[in-house]
């Protein structure tokens, strides 16, 4: 397991540092190799650190609190957001990505404006045209799965939702270990002549590429049953499609009485932002701590397997680039 250091935009989430900070006391305990740079005001972080017990003095050294006072409200819109974002948590736990002080970042803040910010400060792999919104979601055969876009674009064109399945592949490849996954495009139905032309476009250009292990369609209430390791689609439908599935577990729990289902939730909180040069990773805004602690677990995995590396790599090879 090799060293490495993340940013943690303390300040994010519904709750702020009383989630964040036990997440990452807890992620640094698990992890000897992982430092994190934590962005926030001081008056908030310095308690948790103090609470660390003398035994534990080497963890305590590897949380490194970086001092701001400002932080970007949730309920901010994103022109908002962006326009106050100078000296936020979010905006410099991000630019200490840029600089070479940390090799991720997570935050649970405001979607939009980390989005926004990170594709300025960081900014996309040579020949993306746009980074998509990425999340492990689970199967009920414990299939390896993931979907993009989920949000971050609304409108895509064949070109977008092929740049999107490439991404996703070798994300699957280098995080699972996962050789040639199975690729499918979200669609209303699996015959062929289904779907808008954008769609039918983005299934032609996937076909003749060997690189690419596509299977073709797949349809909504098949998402949780492994068929496909990764599910494309445009940001509207992939939103859609995943808030849709959240509600329906947590509702289904709540109907079973059970306080864990098939699988936990928690563990797959986090959705990457695939197509930037450096790992970023947004948390729900209501994740609970086990949940950010998953969340920045997913980051150093992400750092470990190098997977802006791997996409950078596989984009100089494929033809539709």
């Amino acid at each position: 397991m090799s060293r490495l250091t993340l940013a943690l935009d303390v300040m994010g989430g519904d709750v702020g540092p009383r989630i964040t900070m036990p997440a990452a006391i807890k992620a640094v305990g698990d992890d000897p190799q992982l430092s994190l740079l934590l962005f926030g005001h001081r008056d908030q972080i310095s308690p948790y650190l103090k609470q660390i017990p003398e035994h534990l003095k080497d963890v305590k050294e590897r949380l490194v609190l970086c001092h701001t006072s400002k932080q970007i409200q949730s309920e901010d819109g994103i022109l908002r957001a962006m326009r106050r974002s100078h000296d936020t948590s979010m905006y410099l736990a991000l630019e200490s990505v840029a600089n070479g002080d940390a090799q991720g970042c997570v935050s649970a803040g405001n979607t939009g404006a980390l989005m926004g910010l990170a594709k300025r400060l960081i900014r996309p792999l040579f020949n993306i045209e746009r980074p998509a919104l990425m999340s492990i979601i689970p199967s009920l055969d414990n299939t390896p799965q993931v979907m993009l876009d989920l949000g971050a674009n609304i409108d895509c064109s064949a070109k977008n939702l092929y740049q999107f399945a490439l991404m996703g592949t070798i994300f699957v490849e280098q995080y699972f270990k996962l050789f040639h996954p199975r690729v499918a495009l979200l669609n209303v139905g699996t015959e062929t002549y289904k779907g808008t032309a954008t769609i039918r476009q983005a299934s032609q250009m996937l076909e003749a590429d060997n690189r690419i292990n596509y299977i073709g369609f797949i349809e909504g209430d098949n998402l949780l049953e492994g068929k496909a390791n990764v599910i494309v689609q445009d940001g509207f439908s992939g939103n859609i499609a995943l808030k849709t599935l959240e509600g329906a577990v947590k509702n289904l729990q709540i109907l079973l009485k059970k306080q864990h289902s098939l699988f936990n939730p928690e563990q797959y909180n986090g959705a990457s932002l695939l197509g930037l040069q450096s790992v970023v990773v947004k948390s729900h805004g209501g994740a609970n701590m086990s949940a950010f602690y998953y969340a920045i677990l997913n980051a150093a995995k992400q750092v470990r397997s190098h997977i802006p590396q791997q996409i950078a790599k596989a984009l100089t090879i494929n033809s539709f680039i």
